[in-house]
């Protein structure tokens, strides 16, 4: 059964309609206790209101193993181009930043 399986790759369709990417500069993230929701969003200057651009659902340990393949990349991202910099929240503000400035239920 081992041999069986060593010779077996994934095998992975990247679609030209899929291949050139989204642009999202926004990322909502909620969850329940089975999955977790990601909206990603456009969100640009003049525009009357932002739009998902893309939802993924996973499950939860989807979505930890996603976490920790981000952490490894910008972690080689920072080492190969330099640190990125954040803008530093107000105190006791949370982590996530709203891009051009936008305070909280003004999108």
């Amino acid at each position: 059964m081992a041999n069986e399986n060593q010779g077996k790759q994934l095998q992975i369709e990247l679609k030209p309609e899929v291949a050139c990417g989204t642009y999202a500069n926004l990322a909502v993230i909620t969850h329940s206790s089975s999955e977790v929701i990601l909206d990603f969003i456009g969100m640009f200057p003049g525009m009357p209101k932002a739009e998902v651009k893309s939802r993924i659902v996973m499950a939860p340990e989807h979505a930890k193993r996603l976490l920790f393949a981000l952490q490894d990349n910008i972690s080689k991202y920072e080492a190969q181009f330099g640190q990125i910099n954040l803008q530093q929240p107000e105190a006791g503000a949370s982590r996530t930043i709203a891009p051009f400035n936008i305070k909280k239920g003004e999108a």
